[in-house]
């Protein structure tokens, strides 16, 4: 159990059944009145963010979240196939589970499978990738007074802003967060 005293950016827990994540909070004291925690949560399952206030003495059973590295094989239509690399055992994840987490993920590559009481509710991509630019129009010379980005296309398909001294066939470093370049690798 934790008290919403004690509440810390990125802490899991139930919350009238649901299973949420905090993702901001401030402790505050009024002038007049008792103190109170002002908070974001953000319900693990379906992704919905509210703003909610407790009583600094409300206690809350903590969520266990379990993430699992997991490989990402293919995908066949609709569903996405990851591996166990410890006891190769495959899954199958539908794309509404998977969203747009795997976006700058190429075949092959290790995720983290997050799941509660297991059930599968997300796929986290690694932090950083390097891609391959497969398509992008040429920068021109003098075009680079202000940090001039264009859009290219990375070999998994998704748009990047790169600047414009990248050109085809680079490798670049993308944060999977944002969806930023970052450089070329």
């Amino acid at each position: 159990m934790i008290s919403a005293g004690d509440f810390r950016n990125g802490v899991t827990l139930e919350i009238d059944g649901n299973v949420c994540q905090i993702v901001e909070f401030q402790h505050v004291k009024p002038g007049k009145g008792a103190a109170f925690v002002r908070t974001k949560i953000k319900d693990i399952i379906n992704g919905g963010v509210t703003e909610r206030t407790f009583r600094p003495t409300e206690k809350f059973p903590t969520a266990r979240i379990d993430r699992k590295d997991m490989q990402y094989l293919y995908s066949d239509g609709d569903v996405y196939n990851f591996m166990d690399t410890e006891s190769y055992e495959q899954i199958g994840l539908n794309s509404d589970v998977i969203g747009d987490a795997l976006k700058f993920v190429k075949e092959n590559e290790m995720v983290k499978v997050c799941s509660y009481n297991g059930n599968v509710f997300s796929v986290e991509p690694p932090l950083f990738v390097e891609l391959t630019i497969t398509e992008t129009e040429p920068g021109f010379k003098g075009d680079t007074a202000t940090g001039a980005t264009k859009p290219a296309t990375v070999e998994t398909g998704a748009q990047v802003a790169v600047p414009l001294f990248v050109n085809e066939g680079d490798v670049i470093k993308i944060d999977t967060r944002t969806g930023e370049y970052l450089s070329r690798a």
